[in-house]
């Protein structure tokens, strides 16, 4: 048949785009409609058999006989003279088949038939592969590290698909190079024009929750709930986690001995500092244990504001907020409620404690804000901690540390 390379491009693109065999024949039978349509007007008296398989077709025409003399032929009617030419013994009013060939439609309208043969594919392959990864939203997958650029990583997965994971969805340690292969969830798929870009993310919630449904067994068979996650990427998280078998240690479980269960989500998240902790429906309890590795001594709620004052012991309150305000934040987010930080301690030291502000003419700026961040902001508060656990708190050197306490010494000395 005529212009077989047409009729071959089908198979190639049935291989290339695994379109089963149903979809490819429903797509080619609307194409080649469309072009009956345009040549002669309808397409209601033609017949289109494909059989892609073999990587051939066929269209034929019906028409009614009419007698010679109907000047006004209709796209179903042929001449009883015409109808002739293709067997000699045809009669007025009976209906004749005929073959329409492909070089019939004209060289303009096969090229035209390709391109829109192309056009729909296409169209077909986005519409799957955007149902297809809707469908993941929310869960893991893996890919290929394609091209590294400064503000995107293009990943390939094994099907050819391209995925994004931009600069802000990436952890702030990640670092890859081509071939890496990376692991995230699908956040979200957007289409840009007609063509769909599906986005992963390193740094969701979501991600820390899948991965421990996919490395804690427990997690995954529902023995164990993840209750609620909360991180900043790449420095801490905490997760809430429970279970409804008591026989069962939640926190423990997801641990693992000496966290021989979590140490591969930690490595995977660029040593994420990961804090578990037992879920409860008490909320003064449910407070305390968020602000873990901190011991507080008591907390009073005020439920109409969404806040409470957690009361610390002076040595506790650098632990409960954490290195950058990290675990009183997450502590917060975690629990839904707005915490204050309240020192207790010994009156008469605090009365006669001293701002670290005050220090502003001996002390750069800088170095009381370092300070500040860890909840360290009088004299006394950063005297009664110790120069390792400072080094290890702070962005300080040991040197600056040093010379702070000595100038804070002096004030109570003079």
């Amino acid at each position: 048949m005529e212009n077989l390379a047409l009729i071959d491009s089908f198979s190639e693109f049935k291989d290339d785009k695994l379109i089963d065999r149903v979809t490819l024949m429903a797509i080619l039978e609307d194409v080649f409609r469309n072009a009956l349509k345009k040549k002669f007007g309808s397409d209601e008296n033609f017949d289109i058999i494909i059989n892609p398989d073999k990587g051939d077709m066929e269209i034929w025409r019906r028409r009614v006989i009419v007698a010679d003399d109907d000047l006004d032929l209709e796209n179903e009617e042929i001449t009883l003279t015409e109808a002739r030419k293709i067997e000699p013994d045809f009669e007025i009013g009976e209906e004749v088949s005929e073959e329409v060939k492909l070089i019939d439609l004209g060289r303009r309208a096969i090229l035209a038939l390709r391109q829109n043969l192309i056009s729909k594919i296409h169209e077909h392959d986005n519409t799957n592969l955007y149902k297809q990864f809707k469908d993941l939203i929310g869960e893991i997958y893996t890919a290929e590290v394609h091209h590294v650029r400064p503000r995107v990583v293009i990943l390939v997965d094994d099907d050819g698909n391209e995925i994004v994971l931009p600069k802000e969805k990436q952890i702030p340690s990640d670092f890859f190079r081509k071939g890496d292969n990376v692991r995230g969830i699908i956040e979200n798929v957007e289409l840009k024009g007609n063509k769909p870009q599906i986005i992963m993310s390193r740094t969701s919630d979501k991600f820390l929750e899948k991965l421990f449904e996919q490395e804690i067994p427990e997690v995954f068979d529902g023995l164990i709930t993840v209750k609620k996650v909360v991180r900043i990427p790449g420095e801490k998280a905490k997760v809430a986690v429970d279970s409804y078998d008591d026989r069962i240690d939640p926190v423990g479980a997801c641990v693992g001995m000496k966290g021989s269960r979590i140490h591969g989500i930690v490595r995977e998240l660029g040593n994420e500092n990961i804090d578990v902790i037992n879920y409860t429906n008490n909320i003064q309890l449910y407070i305390t244990r968020a602000l873990s590795p901190a011991k507080v001594s008591s907390v009073k709620i005020n439920e109409e504001t969404k806040r409470a004052e957690v009361f610390l012991k002076l040595e506790e309150v650098s632990k409960a907020i954490g290195r950058g305000g990290h675990n009183i934040k997450l502590a917060g987010l975690l629990t839904g409620y707005e915490l204050d930080v309240i020192r207790e301690g010994a009156i008469a030291e605090e009365e006669d404690d001293v701002e670290l502000t005050e220090f502003s003419d001996e002390i750069d700026g800088w170095i009381i804000d370092e300070f500040a961040k860890i909840g360290l902001d009088t004299a006394r508060s950063i005297l009664k901690q110790d120069v390792d656990d400072l080094v290890r708190r702070t962005d300080l050197e040991e040197e600056t540390i040093l010379d702070v306490m000595r100038i804070l010494k002096e004030e109570f000395n003079s």
